[in-house]
């Protein structure tokens, strides 16, 4: 036999090798690939809604120090604070400016700088009931009492104010939220092709027979 006719035999062997060298080296990055692949998905990338939504959330805290109700701004309802007590503030505007506070504040404070897609969720979340809080806060304030009880003061600055700021953060968080979902479903397709198409070469390997 030639060493032509050596080499040709020993062709398919050496490709196989090769090709299994190259599913080695892969397999050694392949942790830190998805590790970096996991950090991205849990990103969110707000864009020029971030500058919307830092608006939204300082238009918030204004809605604090306005009046609620009466005399009693969104700070006196959150620290029962006399005034509160005298404007006879319900529980759904407490709830209300609560919700605003954590969720229309902190949350979304939180989520604009980690730029964590859990923390986009929760702030969606957040604000979501915040705007159905805030429908029912406003209906509360103009629902006369019964019973002798005087009607309450009608709806203050602040609260009108508030409830829209939820509103606008409610609608782009469920933007961004929603961007980033539609993401990972297409990461996780890829990948899905990705191992099916690992799964044959491996099941190409194996049962190839050897050559030579």
């Amino acid at each position: 036999m030639t060493a032509d006719d050596d080499r040709e035999v020993n062709r398919p062997s050496d490709q196989r090798a090769r090709r299994e060298s190259d599913a080695g080296r892969f397999a050694e990055y392949e942790g830190d690939l998805r590790k970096a692949e996991r950090k991205v998905a849990g990103e969110i990338d707000p864009g020029m809604r971030a500058v919307v939504v830092a608006v939204a959330v300082l238009v918030a805290m204004l809605s604090l120090v306005l009046p609620h109700t009466g005399t009693a701004t969104g700070i006196e309802v959150l620290t029962f604070a006399p005034d509160s007590v005298a404007e006879r503030v319900t529980i759904t505007s407490k709830v209300f400016v609560y919700l605003v506070a954590i969720f229309g504040i902190g949350a979304s404070v939180l989520a604009l700088l980690t730029r964590r897609w859990i923390l986009a969720w929760i702030a969606l979340c957040g604000n979501a009931i915040a705007c159905v809080a805030g429908m029912l806060a406003w209906w509360s304030r103009n629902t006369p009492g019964v019973g002798g009880v005087q009607p309450p003061s009608g709806v203050g600055i602040g609260l009108i104010i508030g409830w829209l700021a939820v509103l606008v953060l409610t609608f782009h968080w469920a933007r961004v939220v929603w961007a980033r979902s539609t993401y990972q479903l297409a990461l996780e397709e890829e990948r899905r092709k990705e191992a099916a198409a690992r799964e044959d070469l491996a099941r190409s390997l194996q049962h190839k027979p050897d050559q030579g």
